[in-house]
Parts: structure tokens; C-alpha cells; sequence
């Protein structure tokens, strides 16, 4: 007997029935929010859906009544620091509701925010598990940083206000350091965020063929938690550890850290604090080289002292000398002056004749060892007075310095500020024309 036929309102009806008989009033469910419309009287739409490696294995539409969803929004923000938005795995109490013309869907009653919070730091867990088994967490951290790092690479938006007070920093600091730096414009929020910044990394890669960069900055201002989830991200964080330039992260923000910040070779909280951190460095480096200078001047002024002190030494000894060996003259002239008294008288004369003689001579080999003596002394002294820097400067000559150091033996090339010292005067200079000294090579 064929089944008497019914039309689709009753069928639409018996539906109603049978869920609204057999379902209990509310249910939890857990789903993901592929979409969220906002309606113009304060509704939310959404879909909800259900996915297993990328496929969709379920789906069913979702209603937020306007005063519900005032409600539900405020407090999940206030406990995520986020709004409701498309991607995010929530658990919703949820109530079945079939309309005849319209069909299934959800009515949301309310959304557990903790569920997300969950949600949330789980994927950061599991992405900061395959980065350790990956050994990429402290593959950037194995570089060494430059003493002093004058080119610098900057990933961030040029109109975030962070990038502005880094800037403002390098440019404006008070020990005049020169520091030479290149943005690379990138998003640093919001789902463009990630693909950008991994972009510009490509970039400063294939960059350095042409600019050696010292390292890499990611700086970006203050601003809301849900601001950095891009900076928890995988790839970015892989790209991040196999950069071949140390990265440094000033993302901005006080309390939190990003899987950005673990896997950087120097996570810093500000753009401020990343460059007061590269002006250190300068400054480190300026105070070492002030070090060694004044452990120069100080070995150089006790070398110069220790050979005053053994030219003096050796003077009195020359002397001494000198002074023992005329009282033996002396003596041996006594004693040859009382042996021709004891002579026959036709000796005397000749015998003090050959002393006179014998002495003059003595005298003129002592003078002439003395003259010699005291003309070592006076060029010795002489010497020592050319070697004294002071000395040449007080003639006229000059000391000429690139990076500290002399110029004899570095490669010079247009542009290279050099300082040249005079007696009075510090005077710094940049090279404009380079030729080669013929009369020097002649």
C-alpha cells in the first residue's frame, strides 16, 4: 500500500516536533568559527564548523541574539583581550532550533572564553615542541653578536609609532654615534602579518649580497595581546631561526612573550630598549678603546722613565770609572815622581819630561773618552726627544687616524672620515680624492 503523501510544511513541522521532543534544551559544543557576520540590529551569524586535517567533516549555522552577544562579547574579551572572530576553536552552550522555512541552526546562549585560552596556549605549546625537536629554538642564539653594529636591517611598519622611537633613538644620541639602517616594510598585526615578515626576511637575505648587514631587528609598538598570535606563529619562527643574521625582537609588549622572542638571538621588550641595547655596544666599545689608550700613554711614559733613570745609571758609572781609573794615575805617577828623587840627579829632568808627557797623553785619552761619553749621553737624549709624540707635534708634524688607528698600512678609500692630531688642534676630515705619491714611489 503506497504511503499517503504529506506536504513539506507538515514534514518541516513533524521535524519540529521530533527535535524539539527528543533534544535536550541546551547543549556544550565544541567547534571551530569559520565565519562571523555581524547583522545590523546587533545579531551575530556564524557558522560553525568541525575540520580534520584541513577537511570539513561538519558544519551548521549559528545565531547570537543582539543582547546575548553584548554579553558574551564583553566578557570573552575581557578575559581573552580579543573579540570573537573567524578561525578561533570555541566552546559554545548551544541550543536546537529548526525553523520551517529556514531550516536547522544553533541558537549560541553563551561561549566558555577559558576553553579558548586553552585552545590558544596548547597550539603555542605544540608549535615550541616541533621548533625543540626541529633544533631550531637555539639555532639563531649560536651567532655572535658584533662588538659594534653600525648597519642594521629593520623589519616593522613605517607607521608604527615603535619604529618612529627607534629611529628618533639612533638618530638622536648624544654620543653622535652613526648608525646605518634600511627598513624593510612589513605588516606587524593582523592576518597579512606573517606572510610579510617572512617576506622581508627573504628580502635582507638576498640583500647582503650587496649590504653586509651587522644583524636583523623586528621592532613594533605596544598594543593589544592578540596583536603578537602572529608572532606564534610556525613558519615565522622557522624563518626566524635560519636567518644567517642574528635577529633581535622589540615587539612591544611588557608582559608577554612571543615564540618570535624564544627563538631570536636577543628578545627585547621595546624598540626603544633594542636601541638603547645596539647604542650600548657603541658605547662599550668607545670606553675599551679609551682603556687602551691610557694603558699606552701610561707604559709608554714608565718605559720612557725606566731609560731616563738607566741613562742616568750609566753616567755615574762612566764616571766612576773614569774617576778610579785617574786616582791609579795618580798614584802611579807619585810613586814614579818619588823613584827619580831616588835617582841620580842627571835623571830628574828626563824623568819628569816622560811623566809630563805620560800625563798630557792620559788627559787626552780621558777627554776624548769623556767627549765620546758625553756625546752618547746628548744623542741618546736627543733620540728620546724625537720618539716623544709631544715633540713632533711641536715641530709641525702631524698624527693622522682612521677608526683609532694609524693610516700607515689600512686601505683608504673616498668617503673614510680620518682625525689628525696637531699640537693644539683635533681636526676631522673625509676624503674626497685619492692619488698616489709619486715623489714617495720615485
Amino acid at each position: 500500500m503506497q504511503q499517503q503523501a504529506i506536504s513539506l510544511l507538515s514534514l518541516n513541522e513533524l521535524i519540529k516536533r521530533t527535535l524539539d521532543s527528543n533534544l535536550s534544551p541546551t547543549y556544550w559544543v565544541i567547534a571551530e568559527i569559520g565565519e562571523l557576520r555581524a547583522g545590523v540590529r546587533g545579531h551575530a551569524y556564524l557558522d560553525l564548523i568541525e575540520k580534520v586535517d584541513g577537511n570539513i567533516l561538519a558544519k551548521i549555522r549559528g545565531n547570537i541574539w543582539s543582547y546575548t552577544y553584548q554579553s558574551i562579547s564583553r566578557k570573552f574579551e575581557s578575559v581573552t583581550g580579543t573579540s570573537l572572530q573567524a578561525g578561533m576553536n570555541i566552546m559554545a552552550l548551544v541550543s536546537v532550533q529548526f525553523h520551517e522555512l529556514y531550516g536547522i541552526s544553533l541558537v549560541i546562549k553563551d561561549v566558555d572564553p577559558n576553553f579558548t585560552l586553552g585552545e590558544r596556549a596548547r597550539k603555542r605549546q605544540e608549535i615550541i615542541g616541533r621548533l625543540t625537536n626541529e633544533g631550531l629554538m637555539d639555532l639563531n642564539k649560536q651567532y655572535v653578536l658584533p662588538v659594534v653594529s653600525q648597519k642594521i636591517a629593520i623589519i616593522s611598519s613605517v607607521t608604527a609609532a615603535g619604529y618612529g622611537d627607534f629611529i628618533n633613538q639612533l638618530d638622536q644620541n648624544s654620543q653622535e654615534y652613526k648608525v646605518h639602517y634600511r627598513l624593510f616594510q612589513a605588516a606587524m598585526q593582523g592576518k597579512d602579518a606573517i606572510p610579510q615578515i617572512i617576506e622581508a626576511i627573504h628580502q635582507i637575505e638576498e640583500a647582503l649580497i650587496v649590504e653586509k648587514f651587522d644583524l636583523l631587528v623586528i621592532i613594533r609598538g605596544g598594543g593589544a595581546q592578540t596583536d603578537l598570535d602572529c608572532f606564534d606563529d610556525y613558519e615565522l619562527a622557522k624563518t626566524i631561526a635560519n636567518s644567517s643574521l642574528p635577529i633581535i625582537t622589540g615587539i612591544g609588549h611588557e608582559r608577554d612573550e612571543s615564540i618570535a622572542d624564544l627563538v631570536a638571538h636577543t628578545k627585547l621588550k621595546t624598540p626603544t630598549a633594542v636601541a638603547s641595547f645596539i647604542l650600548s655596544g657603541f658605547r662599550e666599545f668607545e670606553d675599551r678603546l679609551h682603556r687602551n689608550l691610557v694603558s699606552i700613554e701610561r707604559n709608554v711614559q714608565a718605559r720612557l722613565k725606566a731609560e731616563e733613570s738607566g741613562l742616568t745609571d750609566k753616567t755615574h758609572l762612566l764616571f766612576n770609572i773614569f774617576q778610579n781609573k785617574l786616582n791609579k794615575n795618580n798614584l802611579l805617577l807619585e810613586r814614579y815622581a818619588q823613584q827619580a828623587k831616588r835617582s841620580a840627579i842627571y835623571k830628574v829632568d828626563k824623568e819628569r819630561i816622560k811623566n809630563d808627557h805620560l800625563a798630557l797623553n792620559l788627559r787626552k785619552v780621558v777627554d776624548r773618552k769623556v767627549n765620546k761619553s758625553e756625546e752618547r749621553i746628548r744623542q741618546i737624549e736627543k733620540t728620546i726627544d724625537r720618539l716623544n709624540p709631544e715633540t713632533l707635534l711641536l715641530r709641525g708634524y702631524t698624527k693622522t687616524e682612521k677608526d683609532g688607528l694609524p693610516i700607515r698600512g689600512q686601505a683608504l678609500g673616498i668617503g673614510d672620515e680620518l682625525v689628525t692630531y696637531t699640537k693644539l688642534k683635533k681636526i676631522t676630515s673625509v676624503i674626497n680624492k685619492l692619488e698616489e705619491n709619486e715623489k714617495q714611489e720615485g
